[in-house]
């Protein structure tokens, strides 16, 4: 038997075929063209899942979305890079066109799952997995099974508020001081522009502190110094075995890995200090597609 796992992106729509061994076995991708509203989407993925289930056994459907979704009603409420899929009830709307059940969950959840399953949680009891690039998002799954939530939210740490004080950076749709306004690649590259004067974002940042800039290597101190401590509240609060740390801002873990390893440690209990365990991802662009895969097991 197999399933079909589905990454619904604001930009691309990836579809995958996977056996029980969570491998791929076909993939297929094309534009979202989110422009033309969700039921032009829909319909996609309904064609590419009716020619899968022509040739294979296709017991289910996983798709990872962005959000804010509702997992346990199946309802997509109104993610800011999916303009016009607003309450839309993805999970009714295409097990009418395919009759297979489907199952939806946040796109970070997915990639959770992924990490932990088949990436740099392996074998770990408990995994939280965070994503740091245009935003910052997290999951957590414990003995392998994925923690959604009473409204599928368990994991959005990036309206945990970090930096309380008053004149705090506050992003759009998020709390004043929250971690993904002021530690996300989005965030970094913002304070890059405001201090250095560059319009290459973070990409930017990290080259010019490769290069020995002070401002640049402070910049993403401070970046790196909000990150330990949301990295120290998830540790007092769930107790992972291991944190694994993902997204686009991980391509430059030699800038960033081991200080966040440091100050995490500061933040904690010196009894927790030893056993503190934070790793690189390990499926890269790949983890929510194979955890979109993974939902139906």
């Amino acid at each position: 038997m197999y399933t079909i796992g589905i990454d619904l992106g604001g930009t691309n729509l990836r579809i995958g075929l996977f056996n029980e061994q969570g491998e791929i076995i076909e993939e297929q991708n094309c534009s979202t063209e989110v422009e033309k509203g969700p039921h032009y989407t829909i319909n996609i993925m309904a064609e590419a899942i009716t020619s899968l289930k022509e040739k294979y056994e296709v017991k289910a459907i996983g798709i990872g979305a962005p959000g804010p979704l509702n997992p346990h009603e199946g309802v997509i409420i109104e993610p800011p890079n999916l303009t016009g899929w607003v309450n839309i009830p993805l999970v009714k709307l295409l097990e009418e066109k395919v009759a297979l059940p489907v199952k939806l969950e946040n796109d970070a959840n997915a990639a959770a799952l992924a990490e932990a399953t088949l990436g740099a949680g392996k074998g770990a009891s408990s995994v939280f997995f965070i994503t740091v690039s245009t935003g910052i998002g997290g999951g957590f799954v414990l003995n392998g099974q994925l923690v959604s939530g009473a409204q599928g939210n368990c994991g959005e740490i990036g309206n945990m508020i970090v930096n309380p004080s008053h004149d705090a950076y506050q992003g759009p749709g998020l709390n004043k001081g929250a971690l993904e306004g002021v530690a996300s690649g989005t965030a970094i590259g913002r304070i890059g522009q405001e201090r250095l004067n560059i319009t290459n974002g973070a990409q930017g940042v990290f080259q010019l502190a490769e290069q020995g800039n002070e401002t640049a290597q402070l910049i993403l101190d401070e970046a790196i110094n909000y990150l330990a401590i949301g990295l120290a509240n998830i540790v007092h609060t769930v107790n992972p075995e291991i944190i694994v740390i993902g997204g686009g801002v991980m391509k430059s873990q030699s800038l960033i890995l081991q200080p966040l390893i440091e100050k995490t440690k500061k933040y904690l209990y010196p009894s927790l200090k030893a056993s503190l365990n934070i790793k690189p991802a390990l499926l890269d662009q790949k983890a929510g597609l194979i955890g979109a895969g993974l939902l139906p097991n």
